[in-house]
């Protein structure tokens, strides 16, 4: 059985296997807490009354600017974060309509 080491810090890399083990590892992560993400739409969907509720610009705009601040203080790339959470939030938002179509189906 292979040896599950933790991946090493960016930093500590000597090989790109090691910047690749990194990266996979991250990925692995990343996933998970887009689930996590994820089911917080779903939970949108059982709580919102309305289907129009669903897409509420202001929010998706005052998200993807707390992802833009964030970014920002972190050194990251201008422009960066706002351009991935456009399309999470917007994926996000076909999600939550989906389950809330899914749900309101049944009930209806």
């Amino acid at each position: 059985m292979a040896n599950k080491m933790k991946p090493l810090s960016p930093e500590a890399c000597q090989t790109m296997a090691d910047v690749r083990a990194g990266v996979d590892a991250l990925d692995l992560e990343l996933v998970a807490l887009l689930g996590r993400r994820f089911g917080y739409m779903d939970a949108a969907a059982r709580i919102k009354v309305q289907r129009g509720e669903v897409r509420d610009e202001a929010r998706k705009a005052q998200v993807i600017a707390n992802a833009a601040s964030a970014a920002a203080a972190a050194g990251l790339p201008d422009g960066m974060a706002a351009a991935l959470w456009e399309t999470l939030v917007e994926a996000s938002i076909s999600h939550e309509l989906g389950q809330w179509d899914a749900l309101h189906a049944r009930q209806g």
